[in-house]
């Protein structure tokens, strides 16, 4: 594509940011939610273009030069430089637009089919400790999730006396979730003090996160005859209605044994139509890996048996210090990253990880 072509495509992108920031610093528009998150997506994607588009140009322009002095230069050392230029931008070229073709399937994939994900955090080895951590677990990655402007439901949620989690289970919006959380999956280890040991000794414990992608207009029949329901009171905040009245709703896939509890939603009705979307989404995952070979294998090596040498990360309180056992790297201050603040910096050096492979 000719310079003056990818000139005039960079300006035209250049207008349509423009009006983007303009819509979305209109105080007006940030009333509607849905549009809002539309509009920072186009600006997201536009910037990405321009980025792309002013880096293909540079690339360019360095061709020409070269391909120019080729054409009217007389003196072999010049024509030699040129040469070595030319065939220099024509290998980066041809590596930037392969780089670009990949990030665009990647981006068009998590885009076009995934909507968000369904996080399951549970409590391993380690008792009440292990409980304990697993709150922590959740805290953070709901943190995180508030810190991107990715909106989240607590789906279901069963915990201990001392405030510690057995069992939670968050719905994340968003198609980057997928792609930034996708590697949190697996057995988590925490070596630490707990609060009830009175001797002082390290304890260690373990608590499981399992990721699965929620997939947009998934097509799956359930008959109704391979459901059974029940109902009960939904524990924790939410009024009245919610901790009064039979609003949770759990499905019992008969066919499968998969059963699904729902208790986000304030009316009954709503906690079926979840439960059953999250259903559908669970045997579409299953479906997807049993024609690729893996079926509930994908699963297990996400969350293991929660033993304590199937870890994917330890956090060591004592040296504070969190270490991932994939990337063989060590991060600090646990209590920041626990916060869901740093966080950001493990997602980013697997991401860098990636993009090396």
């Amino acid at each position: 594509m000719e310079l003056n072509q990818l000139q005039k495509e960079l300006d035209q992108l250049q207008k349509e940011k423009e009006k983007l920031l303009k819509k979305l610093s209109n105080p007006e528009f940030l009333s509607d939610k849905q549009a809002f998150e539309e509009a920072s997506r186009q600006l997201k994607k536009v910037e990405l273009a321009m980025n792309n588009l002013k880096e293909i140009i540079k690339i360019e322009k360095k061709i020409k030069e070269a391909q120019e002095i080729l054409a009217e230069a007389t003196d072999d050392e010049l024509l030699a430089l040129a040469k070595e230029e030319l065939e220099k931008n024509q290998i980066l070229k041809d590596k930037f637009l392969e780089k670009q073709e990949k990030e665009n399937h990647q981006n068009g994939e998590a885009d076009n089919n995934i909507k968000g994900i369904l996080m399951e955090i549970r409590a391993g080895t380690g008792g009440e400790e292990a409980a304990l951590f697993a709150q922590d677990l959740f805290t953070m990655y709901c943190r995180y999730a508030h810190s991107q402007n990715w909106p989240l439901r607590i789906i279901d949620m069963s915990q201990t006396a001392l405030g510690g989690l057995r069992e939670g289970i968050i719905e994340i919006e968003g198609g980057e979730s997928y792609e930034k959380l996708k590697q949190e999956a697996g057995v988590h280890r925490v070596q630490r003090i707990p609060a009830t040991e009175k001797s002082g000794r390290v304890h260690t414990s373990t608590a499981t996160v399992a990721i699965l992608p929620q997939i947009k207009n998934i097509e799956i029949e359930i008959k109704p005859e391979e459901i059974e329901e029940t109902f009960f009171r939904a524990s924790g905040p939410g009024g009245q209605n919610v901790n009064k009245v039979e609003t949770a709703v759990r499905l019992l896939h008969k066919p499968t044994g998969l059963i699904i509890a729902c208790q986000s939603e304030r009316h009954q009705k709503q906690n079926r139509e979840k439960a059953l979307e999250i259903l559908k989404n669970k045997l579409f995952n299953a479906k997807t890996q049993e024609i690729t070979g893996k079926t509930e294998k994908e699963r297990r090596s996400q969350i293991g048996s929660a033993e304590r040498s199937e870890k994917i990360r330890t956090y060591n309180f004592p040296q504070d210090r969190i270490t991932d056992h994939r990337l063989k790297k060590s991060w600090h201050n646990i209590e920041e990253i626990l916060k869901g603040d740093g966080l950001n910096n493990i997602i980013e050096d697997f991401k860098k990880e990636y993009h090396q492979r």
